[in-house]
């Protein structure tokens, strides 16, 4: 399944699940970042993720609505 998912390259090791929705263009606001994520509509790793401060790392795949992207941290 992974194989196919657009990645979306990170500057850093981690980033917070509420900013990458936005970098990766999942979502418009912060805003939205937060009301998605309340409702439970946003997945990490195929497990619904409440928490807009989770931590991601390389090779993590969120999904949205049917929008999928995976983070690519720096080597």
């Amino acid at each position: 399944m992974t194989d196919n998912v657009p990645t979306v390259p990170i500057r850093d090791a981690m980033i917070r699940l509420g900013q990458f929705l936005k970098l990766a263009n999942l979502i418009e606001s912060g805003a939205e970042a937060k009301e998605v994520i309340a409702d439970g509509l946003v997945s990490v790793n195929g497990e619904v993720e409440e928490r807009r401060g989770r931590q991601l790392h390389n090779g993590d795949v969120v999904e949205i609505g049917g929008m999928v992207a995976k983070v690519e941290a720096p080597a």
